[in-house]
């Protein structure tokens, strides 16, 4: 592929007039996007540029956030393709014209490859597109690249660094540099953060989607498990994997949720969700909460430790009862540590499992199509591979028996069927609509030799129990953000998108970042 400024140069020339008379188009959300795009008063050729440039400038250039991993060789292309069909009168899709990074663990059968960031998979291009993936380019949008991640979706080993591949280095936070931007869709959180796209998906098993949407100050959604097909993405766990949408409002995630829903008989967890068109965009208009009753769960993993990130959740109550939602508290309930403890031994059984089966379907060499081999090959690579941390999560996989053994059957009862249970219980028995609780604490130093420093989180309690949850901006602490999370029932998605869009504009606590190099007054 030519370089990217090579691209920009050859063709910039014929996008001037049709972006000269308009606002940059990536300060517009992903809505107003589109309205423009059907109009007629953009071009998706134009817009695909725009947001190529800015990609130029701070993810390769200037800061060197270092979020997308490949650029699409046929973005422009398939943006003029799109111009075309509009031109000649064809209807537009939901996602006509607007350009959407996806997770380097998701396929695309083009002349992208699908590397879950590592080196091992450098050369790994799948035949297919993902099931989402085609309904994306279905639905009109540009798949513009793949974003970084952290190496195997953080599933690789002990004192791991998200953000971190050895295939795409470090992807780093946009609000303080030196900050971590928290994983595994570490690439697709910093990229619509700082507007390389309007829309990315991502994908999570724990806190994958939640974690980097809360740091990197932007939304997420966690699906109802099943309700987006995985088909065509690298696997850690069936029990808990999903897709989900990133983006920098609640009415644009809602956007690109409803076409990533869709039932896949390829799917085991499938499940049909009927949603009609436009709908879940019109639950994600700001509006009144009467009516509704807002569970507040402060059993959150760190919960006092940081007195500031508490104020905020104490601020967001008041918010949503000034909205006039009924706030019932407290919420006595917290689950049992074996529950997590169950998880574990469930995520391992099942990513050996499950990655073994992935690999069988690719053209990859055979030292690297199961998980034995990987080990290997990690070994005979681990200058490059092993440098900043180990496998040993690769190695408790490898060495777990198949899905019928009776401890993996125990231990997914034990994990998350019991969570499930149990949240769902406490939704019926206290007549829920939703829980509200803190997403995520201040993004942490990047620490290449002790790793993570996760502070504060609530992931796991849609995360393990395969509920939806919708993450919003709150506000921030010394300039980095914080989230509150909205988990529901089940299929619940458009109640919380009800919620998240009244309280994202009542809390108006979305923040551009700034690309500072480090806090004055390190936390």
């Amino acid at each position: 592929m030519p370089p990217l400024r090579l691209c920009i140069a050859l063709l910039a020339l014929g996008a001037v007039a049709a972006t000269a008379a308009t606002a940059d188009p990536t300060e517009r959300t992903a809505v107003e996007l589109r309205a423009a795009l059907t109009a007629g008063e953009l071009t998706a050729e134009s817009v695909t540029l725009a947001f190529l440039a800015r990609i130029e400038q701070l993810d390769q250039a200037g800061p060197r956030l270092n979020a997308v991993l490949t650029i699409n060789p046929d973005a422009l292309e398939i943006a003029r393709a799109l111009d075309r069909q509009h031109a000649a009168g064809a209807p537009p899709g939901a996602l006509h014209g607007l350009p959407v990074l996806v997770k380097d663990n998701i396929d695309t059968g083009d002349r992208m490859p699908t590397t879950a960031g590592s080196l091992a998979l450098a050369d790994h291009r799948p035949a297919n597109d993902a099931q989402l993936v085609a309904q994306l380019r279905a639905a009109g949008a540009v798949i513009l690249g793949k974003t970084n991640l952290s190496e195997w979706a953080n599933f690789r080993g002990d004192a791991s660094t998200s953000g971190w591949s050895s295939l795409g280095g470090q992807t780093r936070n946009p609000y303080v540099l030196d900050r971590n931007p928290c994983g595994s869709s570490s690439g697709s959180a910093v990229a619509v953060a700082a507007r390389l796209a309007p829309l990315a998906v991502g994908t999570e098993t724990d806190g994958s989607i939640a974690c980097p949407a809360g740091i990197n100050g932007i939304v997420g959604i966690k699906p109802t498990l099943g309700t987006v097909s995985r088909r065509g993405i690298i696997p850690i766990a069936h029990s808990q994997d999903t897709a989900g949408p990133m983006a920098r409002t609640v009415a644009d995630a809602a956007l690109l949720h409803e076409v990533l829903l869709g039932a896949d008989p390829a799917d085991p967890a499938s499940l049909v969700f009927d949603v009609a068109p436009g709908t879940l965009v019109e639950a994600a208009t700001p509006g009144r909460l009467e009516g509704l009753r807002i569970g507040v769960y402060r059993n959150y993993y760190g919960a006092g430790e940081l007195p500031a990130v508490d104020a905020l959740l104490d601020q967001a109550i008041a918010q949503l009862a000034a909205l006039g939602a009924t706030l019932v508290q407290p919420i006595d309930w917290r689950p049992d540590p074996a529950i997590f403890t169950a998880e574990y031994q469930v995520l391992l059984h099942e990513f050996h499992h499950g990655l073994d089966a992935y690999l069988a379907n690719t053209t990859l060499p055979a030292d690297r199509n199961t998980l034995a081999r990987l080990i290997e090959w990690n070994e005979t690579h681990a200058d490059r591979v092993l440098r900043i941390f180990g496998q040993e999560t690769f190695r408790a996989a490898a060495a777990t028996p198949s899905l019928d053994d009776p401890g993996y059957r125990a231990a997914l009862e034990a994990g998350p069927r019991r969570l499930r249970a149990e949240l769902e219980a406490l939704f019926a028995d206290l007549k829920l609509d939703a829980l509200v609780s803190i997403s995520n604490g201040p993004a942490w130093k990047t620490d290449w030799v002790a790793g993570d420093r996760f502070q504060v989180g609530s992931s796991s309690l849609a995360a393990v129990s395969g509920l939806p949850s919708v993450i919003v901006p709150a506000g921030a602490v010394h300039g980095l953000p914080i989230a509150v999370s909205f988990i529901g029932v089940p299929l619940g998605e458009a109640t919380l998108l009800r919620v998240g869009a009244a309280f994202e504009a009542a809390a108006d606590a979305r923040i551009e970042p700034q690309f500072v190099p480090t806090l004055e007054h390190p936390m």
